[in-house]
């Protein structure tokens, strides 16, 4: 049965999803509130079942020859001393296997595979009527359009979820975090390589891919909420300010240089926990559905299973509320797995007290001279490994 199908959100688990529709010969629609495609972004991972995913898509071998090669990883102080250093994917938590690539660079791969679908720019869902066997949608443009089903794939604040489904506050779970990233100079002259700079409640890192000449500046740090949903940018880039006052190592300069950033992604650590993921004829996929916030480490990973469990159960089932409970069956104990790790990892991440720093870089400049290090390092990430393939995907349905 072959279904008149709108995807609200030309992220990497809307883009997913039209891929694997429109190869099954749904009429797709993808309606992007951003004026074109994405481009750049910071750094992703995908893991485990997500890399079979990318396989039966056709798209795995593409992937790795984007891969940021980020080949290095050191931890410093405030002074700049390194604490220690390791390879870039015990660094960054990785198996052998894992692909590490730019947001943008994965966009441009999966709309580029998504080619039978039509995708829209500049627009986005204002009104939902859902009459039982169909979708009314009102566009914010002012057009209109009926459809068999409508996916909100429009991330963590999703207007979707709120017009089908309620207010954000319901479904949003603070962490006590947020995370900054800006494209900035390469100050460090780093060539493939990250650095983390630990301060007591303020983590601040650059790092360089291949392929580009800047870096990126990334800070993460502890805090209640901030009211930076009604600021501009001027007003973010001035939170940050204050956040990291008086800190040490680079931080200052890499604070200079966010205003003159092309783009800074500046939000609260947050989680979207629901009991649901459907009503009617709409159902949310990805972040939507269930952020488990970038501390996971596997919101993409979990944006592509979620696109491919989806689609194979539409694809399986003619009725769709028999597909959507399918999906929901089968992601929910994935999701689970995968957003427990958020809060453990991020209190990981930002190191609480002065004390807790002093500990930390201590213990690391101990483990950094024992032999087996990498080993050591690589069982504290095991936990990521297991939640990443904690999911049976479907058969290939197209």
């Amino acid at each position: 049965m072959n279904r008149t199908i709108l995807v609200s959100g030309g992220g990497v688990a809307g883009l997913a999803l039209a891929q694997r529709l429109s190869a099954g010969g749904d009429a797709v629609t993808v309606v992007e509130r951003a004026p074109g495609p994405r481009a750049g972004g910071y750094k992703v991972d995908v893991r485990g079942a997500a890399l079979r995913v990318l396989d039966r898509m056709g798209l795995l071998e593409e992937a790795r020859t984007l891969r940021t090669e980020v080949r290095a990883g050191t931890v410093v102080d405030a002074r700049g001393r390194r604490a220690a250093s390791m390879d870039g994917d015990t660094f960054g938590g990785r198996v052998h296997d894992d692909v590490e690539l730019l947001r943008g660079d994965l966009h441009r791969l999966l709309r580029e595979s998504a080619a039978g679908a039509e995708h829209v720019h500049g627009d986005s869902i204002a009104t939902l009527e859902d009459t039982g066997d169909g979708v009314e949608v009102g566009f914010a443009s002012g057009r209109t359009g009926r459809y068999d089903l409508v996916v909100g794939a429009d991330g963590l604040r999703s207007a979707t979820r709120n017009l089908a489904f309620g207010p954000d506050e319901r479904y949003l779970v603070d962490l006590g975090y947020y995370v900054a990233v800006a494209t900035v100079p390469n100050r460090l002259g780093l060539d493939r390589e990250e650095v983390t700079y630990v301060g007591p409640g303020r983590t601040a890192l650059m790092y360089a891919i291949a392929r580009e000449e800047g870096a990126r500046a990334m800070f993460l740090w502890s805090s209640g909420p901030l009211g930076e949903q009604g600021l501009d940018r001027a007003g973010r880039e001035r939170l940050l300010a204050e956040a990291y006052a008086g800190e040490g190592w680079e931080v200052p300069a890499m604070l200079a240089d966010v205003p003159d950033s092309p783009d800074l992604l500046f939000d609260p650590l947050s989680q979207v926990r629901m009991d649901r993921w459907s009503t009617g004829r709409v159902v949310l996929l990805g972040d939507a559905a269930h952020c488990a916030s970038p501390a996971s480490g596997q919101g993409t990973s979990m944006a592509l299973v979620g696109a491919y469990v989806l689609a194979a159960a539409l694809a399986a089932h003619d009725d769709h509320a028999a597909a959507l409970a399918d999906y929901e069956r089968i992601m929910r104990p994935f999701v689970a797995a995968n957003q427990a790790l958020g809060p453990a990892n991020v209190k990981r991440m930002v190191v609480g007290t002065k004390g807790q720093v002093r500990a930390s870089l201590a213990m690391l400049r101990v483990l950094d001279r024992l032999p087996g290090k990498e080993r050591m390092l690589a069982a504290m990430t095991a936990p990521i490994h297991k939640a990443a393939n904690a999911v049976e995907l479907p058969e290939l349905v197209h």
